[in-house]
């Protein structure tokens, strides 16, 4: 019986908050234990992609996505400088019916909140910091800052970039600084002029950094993310302070109308990107990784959150009825590493495109957008097809080979 069953959970961001739901929904005995003193998220947008839709839903909470997102129109690409369409995809009308579930944007702090109601406040333990993590044929156990420790049965670290349970489990193996900086902000929609920013997913292109740009909370924000290529690392923090001035200097020359919405945030936050190559182990005895902890990956297909919640569907559809644990933990280690990894390179390769240099480099990427978007019309600008169609909720849960996309 699962109830017999009892999985702690060391992190409760957004994947530690799914894999809690998604084991309480099976009949699981749960504790979450996050270090910091309140459940609470920043305050930046996040892009709910069609095949995290469907985690959402079988967790029963997409009547709650749908109240607190924005689906946009249509997923659009700009020239850096010219403010020209690269590209445009239609999303609104369009990938219910491609994906069997919708794109949508929403405020972080929305999305984590959604996930925590979800999760009973008896099973969380708030103020507990994992120093590490032990594993033996009878069970799991976990050591916290403060002298304290847990048993359980299964142990999953949804820890983060910088994993505690990681660390314990595979030892040090700093995250790589990707030289990308970027900075954030957020613009209430009734302080820029109207119709001048479309119902769109915003993407624009240019030499060394992008930008994006989106509506959340039913289209009275928009959440931007200003990224540019750096040789001088910076602090990972998505808290750290910036200004106006300092974002507005290193997009000089760029488009009146995008330089216009950098400069109308409130406040200014800027951090650094860092990321880890595909990792072949996540699991160790009863002890598993999940999200970040186990395969950090750039921001630049909108996959981080995704499949932190994909990982934690697929591992409570693993553990459901399993009498050996280990051994699930071994098979979601093997279904999950192939196609995570293909996105963390893939996240890589779209940021390359994205930002290329020279002018004729820009041209023939441009010119392969137009391609596509008159022989198939309809597919992603991104490439990201074959990430939207995925249901983890219904797949074989197989291996599957981390290559790069078609």
């Amino acid at each position: 019986m699962n109830s017999n069953t009892h999985v702690a959970i060391i992190g409760a961001g957004i994947g530690g908050l799914t894999l809690a739901r998604a084991l309480l929904l099976r009949g699981f005995a749960v504790t979450l234990f996050e270090q910091a003193g309140v459940l609470s998220e920043i305050g930046a947008g996040i892009v709910v992609s069609p095949n995290a839709v469907k985690v959402l839903r079988a967790l029963e909470l997409e009547p709650q996505l749908l109240e607190h997102a924005f689906e946009p129109e249509a997923y659009t690409g700009w020239d850096w400088k010219s403010g020209r369409a690269l590209f445009r995809t239609q999303i609104r009308g369009m990938y219910h019916d491609m994906y069997g579930a919708g794109w949508y944007q929403i405020h972080r702090a929305d999305l984590h909140a959604m996930l925590a109601q979800g999760v009973p406040a008896q099973n969380v333990r708030l103020g507990a910091k994992c120093t590490g993590v032990e594993s033996n044929a009878e069970g799991a156990l976990a050591r916290f800052a403060d002298g304290s420790s847990f048993k359980a049965d299964v142990i999953v670290g949804a820890d983060g970039i910088h994993s505690a349970v990681r660390r314990s489990l595979f030892g040090e193996d700093a995250p790589k600084f990707a030289g990308i900086m970027c900075w954030r902000g957020m613009v209430r929609t009734d302080a820029l002029p109207a119709g001048l920013f479309p119902k769109t997913s915003s993407n624009w292109h240019g030499p060394h950094g992008h930008v994006t740009h989106y509506y959340v909370r039913n289209g009275t924000l928009i959440n931007f993310v200003a990224v540019r290529e750096t040789s001088t690392s910076t602090a990972e923090s998505w808290t750290a302070l910036s200004s106006r001035e300092e974002l507005l200097a290193a997009y000089e020359g760029w488009n009146p109308r995008l330089r216009l919405l950098l400069g109308a945030s409130e406040h200014y936050y800027k951090w650094g990107l860092f990321d880890r190559d595909p990792f072949p182990r996540w699991s160790e005895g009863r002890i598993t990784l999940l999200g970040d902890a186990a395969h950090p990956m750039l921001p630049f297909l909108g996959q981080g959150a995704a499949q932190a919640m994909e990982d934690a569907y697929a591992l409570a559809r693993l553990l459901d009825g399993a009498g050996d644990v280990a051994a699930a933990l071994r098979r979601y280690e093997a279904a999950r590493i192939g196609r995570t990894a293909r996105i963390q390179l893939g996240a890589r390769a779209r940021g390359q495109q994205m930002h290329l240099a020279t002018p004729w480099q820009r041209f023939k990427r441009d010119l392969n957008y137009k391609l596509q978007g008159w022989l198939k019309p309809k597919l992603p600008a991104n490439q990201a097809d074959w990430i939207f169609r995925y249901d983890v909720t219904t797949a074989l849960l197989q291996p599957e080979e981390p290559s790069l996309p078609a």
